[in-house]
């Protein structure tokens, strides 16, 4: 109980420090918010390998080494991508239609910093609200708790440095869930930027404030025959085995063509991948799916697959880079086919590229609806049939989707939260960049003129509109002038002649 009120009253604090720095920040020019924005990616960039160090060590979960990529890929990556963005004054301007467009910053963002990826998406969160003119509160979850307050203190002495306001950055240090629920409940909070778990996402969207929120991705990854299979496969096992799984784009399941299984098997072995047995499958369920059936077991996210299997109660080799499952249907009668955050895959066997298809999109109605999927496959037809009918919002060709997904290796928007769309339960279907985090105010000038044609007519009463005729409502659209004296005429007799008529 104290924890939760000293949590509570920390959010309260920290939204009140936040606002009052954003208001100053609110009148920046642009030059000074890209000063700043660069500051705080070169401090993160800088600080990358430490901060990566610092995740790993608290949370116990992922690669540091790819830990260290994320950082530089939430700091180096993403300021390449969004310093050139026009996020403060006039953004557009259509002298036709006579409508200026203006930016005006949001406020005070909430975020939900996850245990999976701590220090890259604070990192990426600060940055993307800071440049969009906004403070940010985060809040971490109880496991990365240290290494989130850390990536926040680095950030913001790099702000102060750069003549930002005291109170842009902050992080909370006691997180709890009524902490969090204050912080995105508070008066002050603007939006909330959440990436988590399916029901962190619920959470979010009933706290009755606009939200991006992020949830689960389970991600299908097709090997079509006419892929080159050697690369497609190391892509997977690159996928899969990125800071041991546990990113919501990583590939959670293979669905494999089934004229090239032979050759896909192999290369899989190659890659020094282990096929499960049935025994050690029934294993891993046991292990890895709680009693509820929802969600993973905790104890083996981010873990080595080693770890993994010996928890299960068996061991393999000690060079294996992940396991590979067996699967022939998807649901609670085969519930590795669900998101895993950890490197055991998926693997399922279907005879063309349409039964592949039908298999991907069992998988994403399945907990991944809207997110990723992965197309190996040298065909524009099968390619161009995955684009325009699959239910994902990122189809990611010949590559490795984990990180092509979030913009490495392919050219999508850098970022760490990744919208599903409505059919994920998502508001947006994009990667979250600055330009979610504004409001746009607009100006119009009159470009159709209009005349009241009752304006010299006085104002009687009249049963109902049938009662009269048809009253032009404004001068049509090709029109730039008044109505002329004598057009106004005849519409001021017409209507007359209907008035008496309808009072007879």
């Amino acid at each position: 109980m104290d924890a939760d009120l000293r949590s509570v009253q920390e959010a309260r604090d920290l939204v009140a420090r936040a606002a009052e720095a954003q208001r100053r920040f609110a009148s920046a020019d642009q030059r000074t918010v890209d000063g700043i924005v660069r500051a705080m990616a070169s401090a993160a960039s800088t600080d990358a390998e430490r901060l990566a160090r610092l995740a790993v060590d608290e949370t116990g979960m992922g690669v540091y080494e790819h830990k260290v990529i994320k950082n530089r890929f939430a700091s180096d990556f993403l300021a390449d991508y969004i310093l050139p963005m026009q996020t403060v004054g006039l953004l557009r301007e259509d002298p036709v239609r006579k409508v200026r467009e203006l930016a005006v910053p949001m406020g005070v963002v909430g975020a939900i910093i996850p245990t999976t990826n701590p220090t890259s998406t604070a990192i990426y969160k600060a940055l993307i609200s800071v440049k969009a003119r906004n403070a940010i509160v985060m809040s971490p979850h109880p496991r990365a708790t240290r290494s989130v307050v850390e990536t926040a203190r680095v950030l913001e002495n790099a702000a102060l440095g750069a003549g930002a306001p005291a109170g842009l950055i902050n992080s909370m240090t006691v997180p709890t869930l009524e902490g969090t629920n204050a912080l995105m409940r508070h008066k002050l909070t603007a939006v909330i930027v959440a990436t988590g778990g399916a029901d962190m996402v619920r959470a979010v969207y009933a706290a009755g404030k606009p939200a991006y929120g992020v949830g689960p991705g389970n991600v299908p990854a097709i090997i079509e025959r006419t892929a080159l299979i050697d690369k497609a496969v190391a892509d997977v096992v690159d996928g899969k085995t990125f800071d041991a799984g546990v990113l919501c784009s990583a590939e959670n399941s293979v669905v494999c063509d089934a004229p090239v299984e032979r050759q896909v098997r192999d290369a899989f072995r190659r890659e020094r991948a282990h096929f499960c047995t049935p025994e050690e499958k029934r294993a891993l369920e046991r292990l890895m799916i709680p009693a509820s059936g929802k969600g993973i077991n905790p104890d083996v996210v981010g873990q080595q697959p080693q770890a993994i299997a010996r928890k299960a109660g068996f061991s393999i080799a000690p060079d294996a880079k992940l396991m590979i499952v067996e699967l022939s249907r998807v649901g609670r009668d085969d519930p590795l086919s669900r998101e895993k955050l950890c490197p055991v895959l998926g693997f399922f066997v279907e005879d063309g590229w349409e039964r592949c298809c039908e298999r991907a999109i069992e998988l994403l109605n399945y907990g991944g609806l809207g997110h990723s999927l992965g197309i190996h496959s040298r065909d524009p037809y099968v390619i161009d049939r995955f684009f325009a009918e699959k239910p994902a919002f990122r189809i990611i060709v010949n590559s490795n989707v984990a990180i092509g997904a979030v913009g490495f290796t392919t050219g999508f928007a850098p970022a760490m939260t990744l919208g599903p769309g409505s059919w994920g339960g998502s508001i947006t279907s994009d990667n979250v960049t600055p330009l979610h985090l504004i409001n746009i105010k607009r100006l119009g000038e009159e470009i159709r003129p209009y005349v009241d044609p009752l304006r010299n007519a006085g104002s009687p009463k009249v049963a109902g509109p049938s009662a009269v005729g048809p009253i032009p409502s404004r001068v049509p659209a090709s029109s730039a002038a008044p109505l002329a004296a004598g057009d106004v005429q005849r519409i001021v007799d017409q209507f007359l002649t209907d008035f008496r008529s309808a009072r007879r």
